[in-house]
C-alpha cells in the first residue's frame, strides 16, 4: 500500500468522529443564555409571555409548539442564530435571535402557525426561576 493510502486508511476515522462534534456545536450562541425564567414581551402590544428557558432553543418557535418540527439553521453566529423551521401540517416559521447578554435577546419572527399568517419582534429577558 503507498504512503499516500495508508494516511487515508488512517484519516477515514478520525472524519467520521469529526462530524457529530460540528453538530453539536450548532446553535451554540442559545447554550450560552442563562437558564430559567425570562419574560417574551411583544412589541406589537400582544400579552406578555413567560417561558422556562433550559436550551434557549425555546425562543425559536414561540408560535409552534410542536416538537416534531424540521429546522434548518440558516445563521449561527456568536451572537445571532437565524432558523428556518417547517412543522408538518401546522405551517413553519422563520425566526431570529440576537443575544444582547446572558440576560437579554431581541426576537424577530415571521410564517404561518394554524393556517395563518403572523409576523413579530419581541424582547426575551430573564425574570428568575422557571415557575
Amino acid at each position: 500500500m503507498s504512503r499516500k493510502g495508508m494516511l487515508l486508511v488512517l484519516a477515514a476515522p478520525l472524519a467520521a468522529l469529526a462530524v457529530p462534534v460540528l453538530a453539536q456545536t450548532s446553535l451554540a450562541m442559545l447554550d450560552t443564555l442563562d437558564k430559567g425564567g425570562w419574560e417574551v414581551r411583544y412589541r406589537d402590544g400582544t400579552a406578555m409571555r413567560k417561558v422556562c428557558v433550559k436550551t434557549g432553543r425555546e425562543f425559536l418557535q414561540l408560535r409552534h409548539t410542536d416538537a416534531g418540527c424540521n429546522r434548518f439553521v440558516v445563521e449561527d453566529g456568536a451572537n445571532e442564530v437565524t432558523v428556518q423551521y417547517t412543522c408538518r401540517g401546522n405551517g413553519y416559521g422563520r425566526t431570529n435571535v440576537r443575544k444582547e447578554s446572558g440576560v437579554l435577546v431581541q426576537i424577530d419572527s415571521q410564517g404561518i402557525a394554524d393556517g395563518k399568517p403572523f409576523q413579530f419582534s419581541a424582547e426575551g429577558r430573564r425574570s428568575g426561576t422557571c415557575s
